[in-house]
Parts: structure tokens; sequence; C-alpha cells
């Protein structure tokens, strides 16, 4: 019954949950993470303590790896021997760490993945770099701990005169979280601390300027600064490194590919083995022999190649297919006062000149102490040998040292400190020249308290003394970088992979867009009646019909008046007869805004380009404005507002400009105004606008149908389309150039045969016109075809509508082709699958009775 009472129920969720999280603390904090101070996990911190107290250091012989081991494991790290023996040797490995802490002999491994000999038969010591880890340990600069059985203490971090955790990286998976840091250069990383101690609020661009990318331990290629910048920005990035190889020839003649430097944490046996591999598999072509010829004077792995092999493709498929790339993932997860954070690179400076600011104020401390008492000891000596005979007489009368050291105090009033002190002085130092000699320490001491005094008392020298420190050891330890940075060429962007070929955008009314090349649509001779180019719902049309290339940045701009952006290579791509995708899917567009106007854009990072171009807005209701590019030249995904647009208005086109254009703007009524840009003064990104044509109140339906920016009037000509598909093409000059906000002068003579006014473009003959109808039946014609007419005349047929409930919806103008494909309308043509025949169509004449299309098209219909 004792022994039931005894026993206490736990529920074994609560305990496994317990024992996993204690299990989980003690990893992540006394295992698997580096100090973000000394950049030392616990295992290293102990191995390199270990061995200064065995007084093993850089000027001093070697110790048997056993001893070292043997003594970590009996006072510090009671876990099993490989692991302080595995520690100490990658710390010997130069291709290991970036600068190595220990100085072994012997047999320590080798890059191919040797294991190093037992550690019975190695020998280390420190090396003199691992000094400045270890140095003003004994000026209680840092806190100790108790070891494992409370015999004795150790540290709880080194001093940490050099920034280890960014001179040599780490590497380490604990439990739900991991770190792997990258090594850097020292000569570097010097600068970029004393850099940021000069300036707190320095940005890690500016401290990219120093400290420019990791510089690993067996060289290679860094290629990309995209993922540099990312972990030293956010503490996570990916950089990708390659192999460092020339090209040479045997003595026999034979092209050779010579592998001179590797990836970092490659191994070098396993990747000529891997390449092996891919040799016989066939998947790389050209190479007749792998072969290692690396020896003590550095790494040579040498690729014969056969007669026909080009060397270039080969070395370039090694570099896809094998190790011979790598890329090093940067996770800088680190132990910050005890907990593990993520830190980037003003981080990582941030918190080790903290730390080094603290062993300063410490290490002054500890010096000011025993300055002053050693002052306060030679303040006795001086006192005594002022005092010399009456000094001698008391301790020769004395009957002990204890009565004589209380008759020193009583008499003279000394410390006890400093009677004892006395009492133990050597009797040559009552010579002359020894009290000299004391005189002298003693003015020195003083002097010395106070420099003390003063670095307590100023930061400025703290930081100071840790700036020349730092430049001591920069000019000790540095050296050049092994790792070399390609700045130029670049991971591969999107844009490198994609030709910046010429697209058609279209977008629907109801918000349908796609991309199409435009070498799928087929030149037709003027009047012809199209082919199908969208399948479209039958309550949706195609609203916006333009061209771009693949690089271009397309700005969107809705009828609310917000603008969004998309490059023109995310534009999903569909046939001519495919419907595209919803434009809610690739942009944030608010329910109920649509787009109405579209503008390619070169680029949005030129700062000359898009300081010196101009955003030009119209709305339905005359209201034009003008904004630099500048103002749209940032991103969001949520879009920005572009023009504060009035109630009952809504934004209707926009175009880019150099600001030295004129204006035209058209009204459906078939009125058009014409000004010089000049007259309408940049505006702010969300200013309203001022009045770019007049509207009459007393014709309710009048509204902008459209605006021209024209660059040369003298080349360009301005085309106007109606509804019904009648266009015309006039020259600019005859379009009376008036004030900003005028009436304007007739752009077509509106009939009913004519329909209003739906589109104005400028135009000349290099020129193609796009004309789709709100059926989806779409036209290309040259604009060479249409003869440059008056200005007051009704026009000819563009295109012949299918029904008479058919509309005019788009039209653009895209760049002549060189030799486009002409299409012939034969007479007595079959129709075709998407292609109408037009040979024996009627359309109506002008002055009534029947002909063909092509009559009609050919002939001028003038107001009567």
């Amino acid at each position: 019954m004792s022994l039931q009472s005894n026993v206490i129920p736990i529920n074994i969720e609560d305990e496994m949950r317990g024992a996993y999280i204690d299990y989980s603390m003690s990893v992540i904090v006394s295992r698997a993470l580096p100090d973000v101070r000394d950049g030392l996990k616990p295992v290293h911190r102990r191995v390199l303590f270990g061995m200064e107290e065995l007084g093993v250091s850089y000027n001093k012989s070697y110790k048997k790896s056993a001893r070292i081991v043997g003594e970590v494991l009996g006072k510090y790290h009671p876990h099993g021997d490989s692991s302080v023996y595995d520690t100490m040797v990658r710390m010997a490995q130069d291709w290991s760490l970036r600068y190595p802490l220990v100085d072994g002999q012997g047999n320590f491994g080798s890059v191919d993945g040797d294991s190093p000999a037992a550690m019975r038969y190695t020998e280390a010591r420190l090396k003199r770099i691992a000094d400045e880890l270890l140095s003003d340990l004994n000026k209680e600069t840092v806190d100790f701990q108790p070891n494992f059985d409370d015999s004795l203490e150790e540290p709880t971090v080194l001093p940490a005169k050099i920034p280890n955790l960014l001179l040599n990286g780490t590497s380490g998976i604990a439990v739900g979280m991991a770190t792997n840091m990258a090594p850097h250069n020292l000569n570097e990383v010097v600068d970029g601390i004393s850099a940021y101690i000069d300036n707190r609020d320095i940005t890690i661009l500016e401290l990219m300027q120093y400290i420019k990318a990791p510089d690993f331990p067996t060289g290679g290629t860094i290629y990309g600064v995209q993922g540099i910048r990312n972990a030293f920005e956010t503490g996570r990035g990916r950089i990708v490194v390659r192999g460092n190889a020339t090209f040479d020839t045997s003595k026999t003649g034979k092209e050779q590919i010579v592998v001179s430097e590797i990836p970092y944490m490659v191994n070098k046996a396993s990747l000529i083995k891997q390449c092996a591999d891919l040799v016989n598999d066939k998947k790389i072509e050209g190479i007749s022999e792998i072969r290692d010829e690396s020896d003590r004077q550095g790494m040579r792995i040498v690729f014969d190649l056969k007669r026909d092999a080009v060397a270039n493709v080969v070395l370039n498929n090694l570099y896809k297919h094998t190790a011979l790339q790598s890329s090093f993932s940067v996770n800088n997860v680190a132990l910050v006062k005890g907990r593990p954070m993520m830190l980037n690179l003003k981080d990582l400076i941030h918190h080790f000149v903290e730390h080094r600011n603290e062993i300063i104020v410490r290490r002054t401390q500890y010096d000011l102490r025993e300055a002053r008492k050693r002052a306060h000891i030679l303040e006795g000596f001086i006192i005594a040998l002022d005092n010399l005979d009456a000094v001698i007489k008391l301790i020769r009368e004395s009957k002990d040292p204890n009565s004589a050291q209380e008759g020193l105090m009583s008499k003279f009033n000394l410390s006890e400190l400093q009677s004892k002190a006395i009492l133990e002085m050597r009797l040559q130092r009552l010579t002359g020249m020894e009290r000299e000699k004391i005189m002298n320490e003693f003015a020195e001491i003083m002097k010395l308290i106070e420099d003390l005094e003063d670095i307590l008392a100023k930061p400025e020298r703290q930081l100071q003394i840790i700036k020349d420190e730092l430049t001591d050891i920069k000019q000790r330890y540095g050296d050049e970088r092994r790792t070399q940075i390609n700045m130029t060429d670049e991971e591969f962007s999107v844009e490198d992979m994609i030709a910046d070929d010429e697209m058609l955008i279209t977008v629907s009314a109801q918000g349908y867009i796609k991309r199409t090349p435009i070498t799928e649509y087929r030149s037709q001779s003027r009047g012809g009646v199209g082919s199908r180019a969208v399948a479209t719902k039958d309550d949706d049309y195609t609203e916006h019909l333009f061209s771009a290339t693949m690089h271009n940045w397309l700005l969107f701009f809705t009828e609310r008046g917000k603008c969004f952006w998309l490059r023109v290579y995310a534009v999903p791509e569909g046939s001519k007869v495919s419907k595209g995708r919803p434009i809610q899917n690739l942009m944030n567009i608010e329910n109920g805004d649509t787009i109405r106007a579209v503008i390619n854009v070169k680029s949005i990072s030129d700062p000359d380009y898009i300081d010196n171009n101009f955003i030009v807005m119209c709305t339905e209701d005359g209201t034009i404005k003008k904004t630099s590019l500048e103002a749209y030249s940032r991103p969001r995904q949520n879009g920005i507002i572009a023009i504060t647009i009035r109630e009952g208005d809504r934004l209707l086109d926009v175009a880019l400009t150099n600001g030295n254009n004129q204006i035209v703007i058209a009204t459906n009524t078939g009125r058009s105004v014409r000004f010089e840009e000049t007259r309408v003064r940049p505006m702010g990104r969300s200013a309203a606008g001022v009045k770019g044509i007049w509207i009459d109140e007393d014709i309710p339906t009048e509204k902008v149908i459209g605006m021209v920016c024209v660059s040369d009037p003298e080349v360009q000509q301005l085309l106007v389309v109606s509804e019904k598909g009648f266009g015309k093409r006039s020259e600019v000059e005859d379009y009376r150039l008036t004030n900003r906000g005028g009436k304007g002068v007739k752009a077509l003579n509106i009939t009913e045969k004519t329909g209003n006014l739906v589109a104005i473009k400028e135009v000349n003959d290099n020129n193609d016109l796009m004309i789709i109808t709100k059926a989806g039946i779409l036209i290309r014609t040259s604009v060479a075809e249409l003869r440059v007419m008056g200005r007051n005349t009704q026009g000819v047929k563009l295109i012949r509508l299918k029904n008479e409930s058919d509309e005019i919806s788009s039209v653009t103008k895209i760049e002549k082709e060189p030799e486009p494909e002409e299409v012939e309308v034969l007479e007595g043509a079959e129709l075709t699958e998407g292609v109408v025949d037009t040979t024996n169509a009627v359309t109506e004449a002008p002055e009534g009775g029947e002909e063909t299309a092509s009559e009609a098209a050919s002939e001028e219909v003038t107001e009567e």
C-alpha cells in the first residue's frame, strides 16, 4: 500500500509536451545555435577555453589531440569524445573555416571528405587569431558560470575582439529552426564595422559598399547580387556560387577544362564522381576523361574534351547539372540574449559592437581597479621611503610582524594593504635608484588612472578603441578576397529569359485580358470584313486593343482614377480567338471599377526617362491633367490614386508625352479642340485637373470620346472613326490651334449614316489600323491606303458591319510590318471558318442604289 501511495498519476501528453519543450530549448540554447556576440556554440567555446587553460597557445608547442579532448571532456563538455574532436578538427580545416582557429599537425581530413586521423595521432594548438577571441578573459570582462559538476567555472561568452560570426559563419540544425551563416572577408568586415561606428544610421546598401558579399574559404565566384542583397537586408537569401574554371590545352593538343576552385561545402571527390556518372549516362557530352591532379600546391580537376566538343558548352552543362554550381542558402539565426533571432547584416554588426563596448568598459573598470590598488601601494612605499629611519626603527623594535604592521598603520596612517606591502618590501628597494623607479611608476600609474577614467566617462573614446583594435587586427590578419563577385552577370531575370517581341494586348469590356503575338494577324485590304479575332460572350466586347513589347510596363488606369502596374510578359498569352483571363486575377481592382485606358511605358526605373516624360489624362467631361511619370514609378500591389475624379465623371483616356506635344480632344458630336500641351501645367498625382474642352450642357449626351497627343504635326495626321465604320485621315494643321477649354472645330460631319464619333488617333503612313467591333470582328488595314482628305467630310468606309446593330468598339494603331502578308478577296470565294466573304455583299451607296463593298469603300463621301 505504501508503494502505491507514492505513485502519482501524470497525463502522458502533458509529460511529453513538457519534456519535448525542455529538450528543444536545450538544443536551441546549448547546442545548435551560436551566440551573436562571439559567434560560437557552447562546444566550440569550451574547446577554445580548454585549450587556453591547457596552455596550448600559438607560441607554445603542440599537444596531442587526445589530451586536449580529455581536458575539455573532463572539465567542461561531458558528451561524446567524437563531438569534441570533430569540433576541434573542423576549426583546423582551412576549407571549412575562412579563418581557422586551431593549428593542427597531422592528418586533419581533406576537401575530398576523408576522415581525420584518430586523436591519438594528431596534435594541435591554438592559432594566433584565436588569441583575439580569448584575450582579456582574466580581466573580468565576461561572466563565468559553473561547469557541469560545479567544480570549475567556464565563460558564458568569449571577449571576442574579432567579429567571428561574420568572419567564419556557422551552421546548425536545432528543433524547429536552423542556422546557416556565410563567412566574410576580415578586411571588408572591419571596414563595415568602422563605417557603422561612424554612422549608426548607415543603411544596409551603404554597408554593402564595404562588405560586398560572403567570402568562402574555397573561393569560387558568386553570380548575381540580388541573393546577397536579400541575405544582407533580411537575413535570408540564396547565393549562387560557381567553381572557377579555365580552358587549357594539353601537351598532346587536347582541349581541357581545368577547375581550380569549387563552391563552398562541396565534396571534391563526390563532385568528380557525379561528373563521371553524368558522362557515362551520356547526360553530358564532349568529355573523354576526368582526372584529379590536386596536390599541395592547390586544387586541379582536369576535364579532357573530345575533339568535336565546344568547351563553353561543356562547361555550361557542368554548371547546370553538377555541384560545380551550387547555392548557399543564408539563414542568419543566432542567439541574442538567449533568444534565437533572425538577423540582417546591420543587426550582426550592431550586436558585435555592443558586445565589444561592454567588454571594453568592463576591462577598463578592471584595469582602473588594479591601477588604483597599485597606486595605493606605491603611495605607501613613498611614505615609507620619506620616513625610512623611523620605519626601520619601528620594525626593529616590534616583537612580531603583526605588531609591526599595526605600528606602521597607526604611526604613519597607512592602510593594512600598504603596511603589509612595506613589510614585504625587499631591502634593495631602499636604494636611491629604486626610489626613483617607484616615483616614476607612481607618476605613470596616476596618468593611467586619469586615462582610464576618461575612457569610462566618454563613450566616443570607447568606440574609438573598438575601431583601433579592429584596425590592428586587420593589419595583422587581413587578406585578399578568395571568392570573386560577378556583379554584371546577375542571376537570370525574367526579362533575360523572354524575347522582347511585339504583342497585341486585348482587354474586353467585362475585364478579360490576353496577349497575342502580332504576327498572328494578317493584313487585309481596306473595306474587307476582317477575321474573327476574339471569342466573346454575347454581352461582352473588346474595349481596349493596343500593341506593346514583352518587356514594357503596362499602366492600367481605371474609370475611378486608380493606376495599376503589370509587365507585358505577365499578361496571359492567348490565341486570336481565345477569350483571355479575368483581369481581376492579375490586379486588385475594386468591384464596380473598370479599366478605361492603358499605356505602355519602357521603364519605370530610369531617372532620365521618368523625369522627362508626363502622363496626360482626360476625363469624359473634358477635364485634362498632366503629371510627371515619376509619380507613377513606384508600383503597389493595390494600385494608387492617379487622378481625383469628380462625381458623375470618369477617366476616359491617358497618353504618355514629353511635355512639348499638342493635344487634341474630340467629342462624340464631332467637335475637337487643339492646343499646346504647355498650356497645361504639371500637377500632383491626386489633383483633379483643369478644363480641356467646352461641353455643351444643352446636349446631355455630349461627352469626350478621345484625346490625342501629337508630337510632330508635319508628319502625323489625325484619324477619326465613327460608330458605323466611317473614317478619314486629315492633316493636323486643318484643326485650328486654339486655347485650352474652347469649343473647337468640326472633326467629322456627323450624320445618321456615320453615327457618332467613337475614336480619334494620330497616324502616319507607317501605321496599320486595328479596328474591332462589339461583335468581335477585327480588321487590320494600312493607314497608307487612306488618302488624306478634308476635315469637314464624312470620310470612307473602313470596315463593313455585318448587321445594323453592330458598332465599332475600339481602334488602335500599330507599326506596319516590314513585309505584311496581303490577303486578296477573290470573286466567288468560298466562306472559310472565321472569315466572312465580302465579294457580293451589298452596302448603302452615298446616293442610293446598290454597290459592292469594294466599290463603296473606294469612294469618298462628302457633305452635300
